[in-house]
């Protein structure tokens, strides 16, 4: 018998008025080309073509003219090499020169799915029974580009979800500090990414043992400039670069509204997506506390497993995750530590859930296998649908299942809080199935999840719905252990 799911009213879909202003730069010769007619035009020119760029876009977008400088800064060395004094340029013309290498792009047009939900660091000004939430999704736009958006709530005793206006403009994210790499850790990652260790070797040697990006960026350059450079030397100098890369800060402003922002992909190994962000409340040994998460970088070819840990929502510090366990997609770490040590879920071999622990959030190694598929629902494999949930009773973790035609329904586990390895129990059938009116999307036949909390003694299951829209359902957490633990 299958455990009573109630589906709120609640629904999240796609809104293609929601979009950035993103840099585009088609080949040097073009834009070299679009400078040679922008320079054509004499000052009043300029100035008129501009204001009319600004009358259509600026109510669009946060200080357009502040995109339009930086986006003309992009291109300072075209520029410069086309014999043009830069700085001679007026401020108009290089905002206008700006405007054409910029462009919109609609974050979520195509799709706003895989949420996970997290209590917010304020609870203040509640009523008995409340409790605020942030909800992140994986927002989806033309090419598939996916990116991570926010949204804010509060759910009240009866477990409805009242959320708060959206802001109207989107902002993206400002590196603010490229982190210090340790020269053997360093190494470590990129010989798990198979980079022939004489390419790394020949960079890496000459470096100190901590080291920034711009020391890495001049040693490589160095090395680009010894003519002629095989074909496979230079791949294995991007791949270093591409490494460097995905260790980041990032920044958002303080009068942005957490509605209006936006974590677009910003390195190279990301720069087809930002899939899948899994985010827990973390409570550390000292009582201290901090969301993090883990997602799925993916540069067209290549996926990398990262963490993304916040205390504000404002500030993220983003790196990747390395060592045998940190392959594949699907991780999600514990929301404490377990007997002194972090400890991660897994599914390094696409089939299998494995469980981890370490002493560094990065560092995951020795997976060991605690779940395999069992029944006909989630033959083809078995996953993780977020961080586990700590209850008296056990870990709950909520899993995905594929089945037959590609279906993926939700289920549940238990597992002991001292030693999750241990199963406790698994749910026979599905937890949660697509029903006939959600199995229409991009991906059809499909619900998942991305994280999930407890409140009022219910589950708050926030879910995907055909990798197009999101919903959310209320499981009372009683009816769900006491399953759970017969299941056994």
């Amino acid at each position: 018998m299958r455990i009573p799911v109630l589906r709120k009213n609640v629904i999240f879909t796609p809104d293609s008025s929601r979009v950035v202003a993103r840099y585009f730069m088609n080949g040097e010769q073009r834009t070299q080309e679009i400078v040679s007619r922008i320079m054509t035009l004499d000052e009043l020119q300029v100035i008129y073509t501009l204001e009319q760029t600004l009358r259509e876009f600026a109510r669009r977008h946060r200080n357009i003219s502040r995109i339009f400088f930086k986006h003309c800064e992009n291109i300072r060395g075209i520029i410069e090499g086309m014999k043009i004094d830069y700085d001679a340029l007026s401020e108009e013309r290089k905002m206008l020169i700006g405007s054409y290498f910029t462009m919109e792009y609609a974050i979520e047009s195509a799709a706003f799915f895989n949420p996970s939900i997290v209590e917010d660091f304020d609870q203040s000004n509640l009523e008995k029974g409340e409790k605020r939430v942030i909800i992140s999704f994986r927002a989806t736009g033309e090419g598939h580009i996916s990116s991570i958006v926010f949204r804010r709530g509060v759910l009240d005793i009866n477990n409805n979800l009242q959320l708060m206006k959206m802001g109207y403009y989107i902002d993206k994210a400002e590196i603010v500090h490229r982190a210090m790499h340790n020269k053997n850790l360093f190494a470590m990652k990129l010989a798990e990414m198979h980079t022939p260790d004489k390419y790394s070797a020949e960079i890496l040697n000459d470096l100190p043992e901590q080291f920034g990006y711009h020391t890495l960026k001049n040693a490589i350059n160095k090395a680009l400039e010894v003519k002629p450079i095989s074909p496979k030397k230079s791949s294995a100098l991007e791949e270093i670069i591409w490494l460097a890369d995905s260790f980041y800060d990032i920044q958002f402003k303080h009068d942005s509204d957490i509605t209006e922002r936006v974590i677009f992909p910003i390195s190279d190994s990301e720069s087809r997506g930002i899939e899948d962000a899994r985010f827990v409340r973390f409570i550390d040994d000292d009582k201290s506390e901090k969301i993090m998460g883990t997602y799925t970088a993916f540069n067209g070819h290549t996926t990398l497993p990262k963490l993304i840990s916040t205390e504000d929502f404002y500030s993220f510090s983003v790196m990747p995750l390395r060592g045998e366990g940190a392959q594949n997609k699907n991780l999600a770490i514990f929301p404490r530590k377990i007997k002194g040590k972090y400890a991660m879920l897994s599914r390094i071999d696409g089939v299998n859930n494995y469980l981890m622990y370490s002493d560094r959030p990065t560092e995951w190694s020795n997976p060991i296998c605690i779940q395999k598929p069992r029944y006909p629902w989630e033959f083809t494999q078995i996953g993780n649908c977020g961080s586990p949930l700590w209850t008296e009773e056990g870990w709950l973790v909520i899993t995905h299942g594929v089945g037959a035609m590609r279906r993926y329904c939700l289920g549940a586990s238990l597992f002991d809080l001292d030693d999750p390895s241990k199963e406790i129990g698994r749910l026979a059938e599905p937890l949660l199935s697509p029903r006939e009116e959600e199995r229409e999307g991009y991906v059809p036949n499909v619900v998942y999840s991305c994280g999930s909390i407890i409140h009022n003694n219910s589950l708050i299951l926030p879910y995907a719905v055909s990798d197009y829209s999101s919903r959310y359902s209320v499981v009372d957490m009683t009816e769900l252990l006491e399953a759970l633990k017969k299941s056994k």
